[in-house]
């Protein structure tokens, strides 16, 4: 049972790490904030990486993503992998890039599975490999150890752990991988944002002609990147048939801060941009949205902000609503229930979307 250390209220649905309500943070954003701040700085520390995206007056600056960080000599940036050395970045270029990879047997537990054109029910596509279940394709998962964002509640935060770091590799290590029965390629994490130029040198690599097949390239992403950076990757996903997936985490920059660390604006931004291309090819999907649904924080008032806004951009955009498994600093909220799930369903549709589905259903809880 967490309490808000601003209202004093009581609720299983208040994280005891950040200690303040939903309401408190919306309403009276201007008097937590300094507590929110201080939470997120905690949490970073336990991984050695900056409290705060560094502003230095002579710090070498970085325009990859929101953060735009200027790095002092020795330090790093706020993703914890652009580092300045003697006026130089190292990590975060196109050269090397720190992930892992893996292959999934398709069809996949891919958020834009549903709309994918080698998804569970939608093989009808120019992009296909094939018609038939089990015939061996696969997807290379591309698991890049990096992020722009804090999320208190991430739900892949290993990756910070230096035991489990990979060692940075060259775009060749990861062609290589790409076989002819490779039918797409997702980037995601993490978050691909703040390794964008190793990711796209990669891509465009990918795709070149020579290859039997092409796979299709796809993104998993908070759309934290510079805008320049996410349009060439949507540009590529246009080309291969793949899409360009963005985690829109919440409506209000308040919450959006005190849930992730950092603001929404480009994110929100960004969005635009790749709705903006969508005239270019509807079929299969270019562009793919969801939410997790954090139990007291993202409900089904703030489902219906997000889905208002995407469905003014265009309401036949894809919007899966996920299900919370309770991860890194959030351990102690519930997962999901049945019933938040259907209420920001409603919520999505009401709002006008025509595509809209409950991902990770295994994962919700029993209505209370």
């Amino acid at each position: 049972m967490g309490q808000c250390r601003h209202c004093g209220g009581r609720s299983s649905l208040i994280s005891s790490p950040l200690d303040l309500c939903k309401t408190c943070i919306v309403d009276h954003f201007e008097v937590v904030e300094p507590h929110i701040r201080a939470v997120h700085a905690r949490t970073r520390h336990a991984f050695h990486l900056p409290s705060v995206p560094p502003q230095s007056e002579t710090g070498l600056p970085c325009t990859l993503c929101i953060n735009r960080c200027r790095i002092p000599e020795n330090e790093y940036g706020f993703c914890g992998i652009r580092i300045n050395r003697r006026g130089q970045f190292r990590g975060g270029g196109a050269g090397k890039g720190r992930y892992s990879a893996y292959y999934d047997l398709l069809p996949t537990n891919c958020i834009a599975d549903w709309v994918c054109s080698e998804g569970s029910s939608c093989r009808a596509s120019p992009y296909s490999f094939g018609e038939e279940t089990g015939s061996g394709l696969k997807n290379l998962a591309v698991f890049f150890e990096s992020c722009t964002f804090n999320c208190l509640f991430c739900q892949n935060w290993h990756f910070r752990c230096s035991s489990v770091k990979s060692r940075f590799s060259e775009p060749d290590s990861l062609i290589r991988a790409v076989d002819d029965q490779t039918s797409c390629i997702c980037y995601f994490g993490g978050d691909p944002a703040s390794q964008m130029l190793f990711a796209l040198a990669a891509s465009r690599a990918s795709l070149r002609p020579c290859r039997e097949r092409l796979p299709r390239i796809c993104w998993e992403t908070n759309g934290s990147m510079h805008r320049r950076l996410l349009h060439r990757a949507a540009r590529l996903s246009l080309r291969s048939g793949g899409c360009v997936k963005i985690d829109l985490k919440a409506w209000r920059d308040s919450l959006h801060i005190a849930l992730c660390g950092v603001s929404n604006r480009w994110t929100l931004s960004n969005f635009e941009q790749v709705a903006a291309l969508i005239p270019d090819r509807s079929d299969p999907p270019l562009l793919v949205a969801s939410t997790l649904l954090v139990p007291g924080y993202i409900d089904a008032e703030e489902v219906g902000r997000i889905a208002q806004f995407i469905a003014g951009l265009d309401p036949s955009i894809p919007y899966s609503l996920l299900g919370f498994s309770p991860q890194f600093f959030m351990q102690d909220l519930p997962v999901t229930s049945r019933r938040q799930a259907l209420e920001c369903l409603q919520a999505a549709h009401d709002a006008g979307l025509r595509r809209v589905r409950i991902g990770n259903q295994h994962l919700l809880g029993e209505a209370t």
